[in-house]
């Protein structure tokens, strides 16, 4: 028998990334969804944009790319997002991001909340959350979906979107909470936690009743913890450092997919630090992932 497809979503900004050399497709959400579905899932992007060329060319390069765009509003109001990216020596990405676009505006429809039914697994963030039209949608996605499914937490901070009400406001609705070194920092500053990481990790798990807890490390890694297990795994070499740019999004589809699956943990944390390796050598959130074959487990 045919396993049942998972259902993903990943809902949220949806964006061109201006890089020096070009614009690519952006936005974690979409970059998330694009990950789970190379790695078998039925992925779906929830997002806007607008009713303009670039937004024309994102539902292209996204069809392109065989992902679902049946929940993209097209706003006749606001511009399609954009994001100025520049990049350091070490191929270390830093942002610029422009307000009052498409995905600030995302609208609750009856097609998103049937969605919301059907749903596996739908990653979430706080950008996408700064303005209030999208935190509710996004808000009332989360709630509609069954009690079985995975809500990932991906904080993504940036800039000065963010704040302790609107982070616990997501570790709320989260069921798993992703987040690297620097972003737990700042956790551990706004909501009074311990300095020491597990110790707040800890802290985090049991005030939000989060299943697990995933921190990335940049090459060094990352650490899995949840309810009496704790699993580290040292990052994957990187041959040619191209940019970051989507690494994160990539591990986080696939913690997601291992644990939909049912994966050892210590198995999906080698395999999310492979894949966002792999990324890490390559230009921009999208790369073609085919040339690195998944693990078996992990196989559609």
């Amino acid at each position: 028998m045919t396993p049942k497809p998972l259902h993903v979503v990943g809902i949220g900004e949806l964006l061109w990334d201006d890089f020096p050399s070009g614009r690519k497709i952006g936005g974690a959400p979409a970059n998330f969804a694009y990950h789970c579905q190379a790695l078998g899932a039925e992925a779906h992007v929830v997002s806007a944009v607008g009713d303009d060329a670039p937004g024309a060319a994102l539902l292209a390069g996204l069809r392109h790319r065989h992902l679902d765009t049946a929940h993209i509003h097209i706003d006749p109001i606001h511009p399609t997002g954009r994001v100025s990216v520049s990049l350091d020596t070490e191929g270390v990405a830093s942002y610029t991001i422009h307000e009052k676009v498409a995905w600030d505006a995302i609208p609750l429809t009856s097609a998103l909340l049937d969605l919301a039914a059907r749903t596996d697994a739908v990653c979430f963030g706080t950008l996408a959350q700064r303005s209030g039209a999208s935190r509710r949608t996004i808000d009332t996605f989360l709630s509609a979906t069954r009690p079985d499914c995975l809500r990932v937490f991906d904080i993504n901070l940036r800039q000065s979107y963010f704040n302790a009400e609107l982070i616990e406001a997501g570790l709320q609705r989260a069921t798993i909470l992703k987040l690297n070194e620097e972003e737990l920092g700042t956790l551990i500053r706004l909501l009074g936690l311990e300095k020491d990481p597990l110790a707040a990790i800890d802290t985090l798990r049991q005030r939000f009743d989060l299943e697990l807890i995933a921190l990335t490390r940049g090459p060094q890694g990352c650490l899995l913890r949840s309810d009496g297990q704790t699993v580290e795994a040292a990052g994957s070499p990187v041959p040619t450092l191209r940019d970051t740019v989507g690494a994160g999004d990539c591990f986080t589809a696939t913690l997601t997919l291992g644990l939909l699956r049912g994966q050892l943990l210590k198995e999906v944390a080698a395999e999310a630090n492979r894949r966002a390796a792999f990324v890490c050598a390559q230009t921009g959130a999208m790369p073609d992932m085919s040339s690195l074959t998944p693990e078996t487990s992990f196989a559609s």
